[in-house]
């Protein structure tokens, strides 16, 4: 009775083995990675991580080859729950920094551009 009992169980949770959401790998924490994919434990979770907030963010899911210690079998056990979104914003540019005067001493205030003379009208 208990091998029918645990095919019944094995068999009521195929569903949600089955049809889990996919994972952005642009956008997923380590927790997530690690809780979804196969082969994807802690470390490996957290490498992707790193890896993404040092390159910026998965152009395809081949790219995942590049995070080491991530080989193409895990790549392929988990292609068909996998997806490369827009991931997160990347990190806005800083301003331009204002023109300074030649030959101002370093740490002098940014000189505002200044309009040519005009010649007074006659």
């Amino acid at each position: 009775m208990r091998p029918i009992h645990a095919c019944l169980s094995s068999l009521l949770a195929l569903p949600f083995i089955a049809f889990a959401d996919p994972v952005n790998i642009n956008s997923a924490d380590a927790a997530t990675l690690d809780r979804e994919l196969k082969g994807i434990g802690p470390a490996r979770a957290a490498a992707i991580v790193a890896y993404r907030a040092a390159h910026g963010p998965f152009r395809s899911i081949d790219e995942l080859a590049l995070v080491e210690g991530i080989g193409q079998k895990v790549i392929d056990d988990n292609r068909d729950q996998l997806r490369v979104g827009a991931g997160t914003k990347p990190a806005a540019k800083p301003a331009a920094t204002p023109a300074v005067k030649p030959g101002a001493a370093r740490g002098a205030r940014p000189v505002a551009p200044q309009k040519p003379p005009t010649a007074p009208a006659r």
